[in-house]
């Protein structure tokens, strides 16, 4: 029967807590620069997504003050029409007032 005894040596653990201790050192390094190119990539998405936003509502914003305009203009053609039958009553309303006075003056 062979028994194989291993003494543990105070250098070769200290080389081998220093090769773990680079070891964690470069992942986190690399983990770092993979989070930092990753939320480069989001900030220039989000950079990109507000651009496209505000180049829809400013379409849009265009978009409304046209219809807002044409609306206005609808309105104030109704205004006038409006205000235009109602200078057409009132004549029209003297004008038989008058008739009838001149016919019971008569």
């Amino acid at each position: 029967m062979l028994m194989a005894v291993m003494m543990p040596r105070e250098k070769w653990t200290d080389e081998r807590l220093d090769d773990l201790n680079a070891k964690v050192d470069r992942g986190f390094a690399e983990t770092k620069a993979e989070m930092r190119e990753g939320f480069g990539k989001v900030d220039r998405r989000f950079a990109e997504a507000k651009t496209e936003t505000a180049e829809r509502f400013d379409r849009v914003e265009t978009r409304m003050e046209k219809g807002f305009a044409e609306m206005n203009a609808r309105f104030d053609r109704m205004q006038r029409t409006l205000f235009a039958g109602l200078v057409a009553l009132c004549v029209a309303l003297i004008g038989s007032c008058a008739t009838l006075v001149g016919i019971a003056v008569l």
